[in-house]
């Protein structure tokens, strides 16, 4: 009978660990966005490249003079 309120107490301090991390999670805005997950499978992944690539133009340019510079150095 001792394990049966061993488990009881356990089983509810499990629960309410979760109860708890729930909480803290709801109120950080964790759960608000539904929809966008569901639906980012279906955009094509040369949209987001091509948003990435148009953003980076001055790192670009600074990577393609630092392998000119380390071509001529060899």
């Amino acid at each position: 009978m001792d394990i049966l309120y061993l488990m009881i107490l356990c089983s509810v301090s499990l629960a309410a660990v979760f109860l708890v991390v729930f909480i803290v999670y709801a109120r950080k805005g964790q759960f608000e966005d539904d929809e966008s997950p569901a639906v980012r499978i279906l955009f094509d992944s040369d949209e987001i490249k091509e948003k990435e690539d148009t953003g980076n133009k001055e790192s670009d340019n600074e990577k393609g003079e630092n392998n000119k510079i380390e071509e001529k150095s060899e």
